[in-house]
């Protein structure tokens, strides 16, 4: 069953800084290649932060303000203040960065992204050395599949290859994504695997089974025991 992982999504060509270099040469690399922020790394490539334009903003942002940290000043403030003195990437950058492997799956990648609260995640190797990286854009890639190659995961990968059904007791239709399932098949439970499977898939935005019919409700089936004293 196919399924996506952050190597086959990532980007491998990646802007990096080293962590000596000044603010001016940062906001100028952002610009030149389009991007909005850049992994500091050192000699061996291992990312030790990343530098964002809302790091290099904290100087805009405090622009001719006193920027010494005061007494009982919130935490977020204080780092703001911090960066907004920095000159060089190692000041300016957010450490420790967080980061992903190339074998983690789109999921996981989004999953980390929001719970981190971060719009892209260097990728390391096994050596914790950069390799790529991936941002949220990436992670939509899952949807460009065509219908087609959905429909023949579907029906090979998954009702054929897991579930064991015979395709032809199944009708698959692919939208935009979409699928529709119709057809009967011998358990209510197989079903539900199978449409759980289905929307797991890369590519797939949703399905419908109002369609699909079963010979047997095996969900409501309950197993009773005598116990003798």
């Amino acid at each position: 069953m196919s399924s996506l992982l952050v190597r086959d999504v990532m980007s491998t060509s990646v802007v990096t800084v080293a962590p000596e270099l000044g603010y001016k040469q940062i906001v100028d690399l952002l610009v030149e290649f389009g991007v909005s922020a850049v992994p500091v790394v050192d000699p061996r490539r291992r990312v030790l932060g990343v530098v964002s334009e809302a790091d290099l903003l904290h100087k805009v942002e405090f622009n001719g303000e006193d920027v010494h940290a005061r007494l009982f000043e919130r935490r977020r403030r204080r780092l703001a203040k911090e960066k907004a003195t920095g000159e060089t990437a190692a000041s300016l950058m957010t450490a420790p960065p967080v980061t992903i492997t190339t074998t983690a799956t789109l999921t996981q990648a989004a999953q980390l992204m929001e719970h981190r609260n971060v719009k892209r995640l260097p990728v390391v190797d096994d050596d914790e050395l950069l390799v790529g990286i991936v941002s949220r854009r990436d992670l939509l890639r899952r949807y460009l599949r065509e219908d087609d190659v959905i429909r023949a995961d579907v029906i090979e990968s998954v009702l054929r290859g897991i579930m064991w059904i015979d395709p032809i007791e199944v009708d698959v239709a692919v939208t935009g994504g979409h699928v529709t399932l119709a057809g009967k098949i011998d358990r209510r439970s197989s079903a539900q695997i199978a449409v759980r499977l289905i929307r797991g898939l890369d590519g797939v935005v949703g399905v419908t089974d109002d369609d699909l019919k079963w010979g047997f409700d095996d969900t409501t089936t309950r197993l009773s025991h005598t116990f003798d004293a």
